[in-house]
């Protein structure tokens, strides 16, 4: 019976009708051949063929044609064999199908009249020619993009102005894009000779360039204590208050990156004007990416106590409140992270307090997006209605808190939740006659 040869494209711009034509067209790269590399060990120097399999799990991102996929698996095949149908398949696949006591063809689902098995070399062949060639691809570009990187860092160890914000540009963008560049400038001392060109006189362009390659870097603690020299940090801050919105939040990333671990060099970042930087970039609804990075930083900064007051300071908290609306869900819950944290503090509270829309908009937030988001809202709210019960408890029952409350209490949440809730419908009830505050709380009878 003749062997079933599938048509398939191959992404040339063309239609290849069977494999045969393939080979005969050399579309695939039939013929021989392979990757061999050269290994030098103690005895000399040997070649050694590169396997199918080494060559598929470094390309394991690439489309591949269709007529090398497995039916089962839906992989590339490393051992292509047919069935007496036609129909080729994965040797490990197709012998796991048969130790099922399936005696059929899983693609057609006909019954076997052979249950042999032919090893498809031709296919074979085609899929590890047509590996080969991509797998040299890649290793020459590898090789073109690791040399170009280092023809930049000679260039910027030379020039000036305008020339070398262009090679930064270059660098920047060769860096974004390839992993090998990122390993190439970390192994031939680009991260110092990068961090060196920020100072004091740093025009804004450069500093830009190179904030926006250093946060693709992985930074070790001696390239991390460089740039937390006050003057670097200065400038890496002025950055962020004058660039665009993705130098801006390349800013927020590399300070986020400086900070991990690092709380013996917390003092650096005790400028008010990072921290109104920041409030402005949370404010710009425009930009949500810039909105995440800057709640991210001040989450970071708001976890250290000896930060807090600066940031009630400079009227962080009704500018968070009011945001709160406005925010996605992941945002919303770093903001209240921060709140939370700005609300320990007696001036925090008391900000919390004075900003009309803390209590209805925390009210809003309970049992609406997560477990912890309630859990932040409630100690929030706990932490305001403390301070001056009889003013907050009526603001508080006529948002709808207590209905709310009896929710959370009602719910599968944790036990410590619970209890909190319980305590604070008490506090808010205290003001009223019980008919008075249920008919206030507009609950249902169930609730009742």
């Amino acid at each position: 019976m003749p062997m079933y040869l599938p048509s398939f494209d191959v992404g040339g711009g063309g239609q290849v009708l069977d494999l045969e034509t393939a080979v005969k067209d050399g579309i695939l790269g039939g013929g021989g051949g392979g990757v061999v590399v050269v290994v030098h060990g103690g005895g000399g120097v040997t070649e050694k063929k590169l396997s199918l399999k080494k060559m598929m799990e470094e390309l394991d991102s690439i489309e591949v044609p269709s007529v090398f996929i497995c039916p089962i698996s839906l992989e590339p095949m490393q051992d292509p064999v047919t069935l007496c149908t036609g129909q080729t398949y994965e040797r490990s696949n197709i012998l796991k199908w048969f130790s099922l006591r399936h005696f059929t063809c899983p693609t057609t689902m006909q019954e076997l009249w052979d249950d042999s098995i032919t090893p498809n070399s031709t296919l074979h062949q085609l899929i590890y020619s047509w590996f080969s060639q991509k797998y040299l691809a890649m290793k020459k570009r590898s090789e073109d993009v690791q040399g170009r990187v280092l023809e930049i860092l000679e260039t910027l160890k030379k020039v000036k102005g305008e020339a070398r914000v262009q090679a930064l540009k270059e660098l920047r963008q060769v860096v974004t894009v390839h992993g090998s560049a990122k390993k190439t400038v970390m192994e031939n001392s680009g991260v110092s000779l990068i961090t060196s060109l920020l100072g004091p006189f740093t025009k804004h362009v450069v500093a830009s360039e190179a904030i926006g390659i250093l946060v693709h870097l992985d930074l070790n603690s001696d390239g991390k204590a460089n740039l937390l020299q006050p003057n670097k940090i200065s400038l890496v801050v002025d950055t962020l208050n004058e660039g665009s919105i993705d130098t801006k939040i390349n800013c927020t990333k590399l300070l986020e990156m400086l900070m991990e671990g690092k709380d013996s060099e917390w003092e650096v970042l005790s400028s008010l004007s990072l921290l109104v930087g920041l409030l402005r970039l949370i404010k710009d609804k425009r930009h949500p990416n810039g909105v995440l990075s800057g709640l991210r930083l001040l989450k970071l900064i708001s976890s250290h106590e000896s930060f807090r007051n600066s940031i009630v300071g400079i009227g962080a908290i009704p500018q968070l409140v009011e945001v709160l609306p406005n925010l996605n869900h992941e945002c919303v819950e770093l903001a209240l992270v921060i709140l939370e944290a700005l609300s320990t503090l007696p001036e925090g509270a008391l900000a919390l307090m004075d900003c009309r829309s803390t209590i209805p908009n925390m009210v809003k937030l309970l049992m609406k997006i997560s477990e912890s988001c309630t859990q932040f809202a409630l100690s929030i709210l706990w932490a305001v209605c403390k301070l001056a019960p009889e003013k907050c408890s009526s603001v508080a029952v006529e948002a709808g808190l207590a209905a709310k409350l009896l929710l959370v209490i009602q719910s599968g949440c944790n036990p410590v939740l619970k209890q909190r809730s319980a305590e604070l419908l008490k506090l808010c009830s205290l003001n009223y006659s019980e008919t008075i505050f249920i008919s206030k709380c507009k609950l249902t009878k169930t609730m009742q």
